[in-house]
């Protein structure tokens, strides 16, 4: 479970590091958008290519990132799972009452999984070279025109970021809890669903009670620093576009290029189905 990064900031003098944060969450949310335009295996290759020298470029190890992914593996099998076997088409291999297994079904779910895969990849390249307070500035400064409309954006950009910032902390109490219990004698995985249900009570609700606190205490903190939700606030930090900054989002657009052109050649689809 302590296990995920996706959330995590880790420090370094990256080409990433350095970018502009409104240019990162831009280029980051833009690459998960192209990702639902890729038709064919071939493109999936292209996105994969970008997203591993991404990862080069960004000074963390390959390991990290795969260790990250390790704890939704079972959470993006499942969707795999239920992609196959909801999807009829092609070659029919299975069919059990309303689960069907085709070779259509099987392709959507090898689609189903690069996605979400590349998906937690590029944003945890974001998480690990953004400092959470930088997010923050950067999710409020691309909301600016949402505020001719009244909402306040930097109440919103706020709890997005505090959200990402606490999601390695929560996990961190629940691997704790979970020690504990097995120190006391449970075992977790055995028996029936009804037992294993019953098992996870007593997780919940010590870290429902910490989570609370946690949330009183922050909320204690940031009155005493004078924090007043819905004023206009000044910052000491200014953020800087440099061309470095263009010059990724250009990239973008190449890579749109590339899919656009890869998407005509369907090499593997023609030969599966």
């Amino acid at each position: 479970m302590n296990k995920l990064i996706l959330g995590r900031y880790f420090p370094g003098n990256s080409f990433f590091h350095r970018m502009d944060p409104r240019a990162k969450l831009i280029a980051t949310i833009y690459f998960i958008a192209l990702l639902f335009f890729v038709d064919h295996t071939v493109g999936y290759l292209w996105m994969l290519s970008f997203t591993l020298l991404v990862i080069n470029i960004s000074g963390v190890s390959l390991s990290i990132y795969l260790r990250g992914i390790k704890p939704l593996i079972w959470l993006i099998l499942m969707a795999v799972f239920f992609r196959v076997v909801f999807t009829a088409g092609g070659t029919l291999y299975l069919s059990v009452g309303p689960f069907t297994v085709s070779s259509y079904g099987l392709l959507l779910g090898f689609y189903s999984f690069n996605r979400f895969t590349l998906i937690i990849l590029i944003s945890t390249v974001l998480t690990l070279t953004t400092k959470p307070i930088d997010l923050t500035d950067a999710i409020d400064a691309l909301l600016k025109p949402v505020r001719l409309l009244g909402v306040s954006t930097a109440d919103f950009s706020l709890m997005l970021s505090i959200s990402l910032r606490f999601i390695p902390n929560l996990l961190d109490e629940t691997q704790k809890v979970l020690d504990a219990q097995r120190a006391r004698g449970v075992i977790f995985g055995e028996g029936s669903l009804i037992e294993q249900m019953k098992k996870i009570v007593p997780l919940i609700i010590p870290l429902f009670s910490s989570s609370l606190k946690r949330a009183e205490e922050m909320a204690d903190v940031m009155e005493v620093r004078g924090y007043q939700s819905g004023k206009k606030r000044s910052s000491f930090r200014q953020l800087i576009w440099h061309s470095r900054d263009t010059g990724s989002l250009v990239i973008m657009l190449f890579l749109t290029i590339g899919i656009i052109f890869l998407n005509q050649f369907p090499i593997f689809e023609q030969w599966i189905l």
